[in-house]
């Protein structure tokens, strides 16, 4: 849940949305200007006019405020339902895929360094990236099952390294083009619908 979603839970006065704006502006700028590294919390203050208690108001770490801006809180945390398994899992591809190759270089893995770094940290990324993933995916699978799209219903932790690994090793290992993109995770859905049992031309569109 968001500083935000916290604070109008427990009766706070709503914070004006200008200043988040502004905040999320600065970071992205910076991101571009002066790269993931050497990004702080005073220049994103700053460069969006506020102080930065008004930024740890919001955000506990860089790290999280960045992920917060790239991220927003609804990234993966509501399942598409496009009708058939084919199109619900193209739909989190896409998003996967526009999550990772946005961002400008040199964002995403240091980003996942640090948080990997620092175990309280993780501990949140865990929750709420990753177990928003793992829950959407679960929808998914649950659907497609009750649809009787699948003969055996695979494990949404193993699905979700499916969807996210490939895209990662193509952007930053590989070090592949983001143009290129499509080709991959179309490869990659056709392959994890074989894996579990659906046919590509029984998936749906």
């Amino acid at each position: 849940m968001s500083a935000r979603k916290q604070e109008r839970n427990q009766g706070g006065r709503p914070r004006d949305g200008r200043v988040d704006d502004a905040i999320a502006s600065a970071v992205r700028e910076l991101l571009t200007d002066v790269g993931y590294a050497r990004l702080t919390m005073a220049e994103v203050a700053a460069r969006a006019g506020v102080g930065k208690a008004a930024i740890y108001r919001r955000h506990a770490t860089k790290q999280e405020m960045i992920f917060d801006v790239l991220l927003p809180d609804r990234f993966l945390a509501v399942a598409p339902d496009l009708g058939s398994l084919r199109a619900d899992l193209a739909a989190v591809l896409a998003e996967v895929a526009d999550a990772m190759s946005l961002p400008p270089q040199g964002t995403v893995p240091g980003l996942l360094a640090d948080v990997h770094a620092d175990p309280a940290l993780r501990d949140r990324f865990d929750e709420r990236y990753v177990g928003a993933q793992r829950r959407t995916l679960t929808e998914i699978l649950d659907r497609a099952a009750a649809r009787g799209e699948l003969a055996a219903r695979p494990d949404p932790a193993a699905l979700n390294a499916l969807l996210v690994g490939p895209v990662f090793a193509w952007l930053f290992l590989l070090s592949d083009s983001p143009a290129d993109l499509p080709v991959l995770t179309s490869a990659v859905l056709d392959a994890i619908l074989a894996l579990v049992g659906v046919s590509p031309t029984s998936a749906g569109d």
